[in-house]
């Protein structure tokens, strides 16, 4: 037998091992085939490579002298110390890299004030389309933030936390007041939030707008729009604190009942 028939042979056999192993795996508890895991995996690599690897006639019949070569491989290769861990690690802190330089860059992306037009006109269509990138990931932020805070019956105090760390208050509070104002016949929402969001203009076509209108419930949404008020609020001088109060409709005291002018006893 030639060397291209001695490796044929030598892969056709550890496939037929796999195919035996993956039978036998099939029929085993999730938790069994759980700890099988990566031993399958490395098989499967095991077979791949065997695919395009020539060995000389000695190694590929060395080998094929084995009842169960595939096996064999997969017992030497674990004794092998590799730099698998190494590359785990570089890839965790190569990522938190890539993501706080993203995160720097959406902060450093400034809320575009203007319209499409105006920016083709100034030539400013670069920081319009940056801008309204961020408003989009800043929308798909805020509802994956609803949805990890919110239990079914409480969102929880901080879920607006990260998305204003990530993305400023400015554009968090732009893409929520867009929002309001485009479900503005939605009674889930209060007043209060309604009137707010007025407060702040929005250039861009409605078309655009839609594309960042946040999609959770308005009625728990409403609530995460309380928390980022609160926390715009709570950045503000006290001075401007004390002029918003001010400013915050009051509700009149309830009258006391009056008191029935007593009967003279007859």
């Amino acid at each position: 037998m030639n060397t291209n028939n001695l490796n044929m042979a030598l892969y056709e056999k550890m496939a037929a091992e796999q195919d035996k192993y993956r039978d036998w795996l099939k029929s085993q508890s999730p938790a069994e085939v759980l700890n099988h895991a990566y031993e399958y995996t490395v098989r499967e690599d095991i077979v791949m490579a065997m695919e395009e690897l020539e060995l000389t006639d000695a190694q590929a019949q060395a080998l094929l002298d084995s009842p169960t070569p595939l096996a064999d491989v997969y017992r030497y290769f674990e004794k092998v110390e590799t730099d698998h861990m190494d590359v785990i690690r570089d890839s965790i802190e190569n990522r938190a890299d890539d993501v706080c330089k993203a995160q720097a860059e959406l902060r450093e992306t400034a809320v575009y004030p203007h319209s499409a037009s105006y920016a083709k006109e100034h030539g400013e269509l670069e920081q319009y389309r940056a801008s309204n990138n961020a408003n989009l990931r800043c929308k798909e932020a805020i509802e994956a933030a609803v949805r990890e805070h919110f239990d079914g019956m409480y969102l929880s105090h901080d879920a607006a936390k990260g998305v204003i760390q990530t993305y400023g208050l400015d554009r968090v509070m732009l893409v929520l007041a867009n929002t309001v104002q485009l479900q503005d016949w939605d009674g889930r929402y209060s007043r209060r939030n309604k009137e707010w969001a007025k407060t702040i203009p929005n250039f861009n076509s409605d078309t655009v707008r839609h594309g960042y209108a946040v999609n959770s419930h308005p009625a728990v949404l409403d609530g995460f729009i309380d928390l980022v008020r609160e926390e715009h609020l709570r950045r503000q001088p006290r001075s401007s604190v004390r002029e918003h109060l001010k400013q915050e409709p009051k509700q009149a005291a309830p009258k006391a009942p009056a008191h029935k002018k007593r009967e003279p006893e007859r």
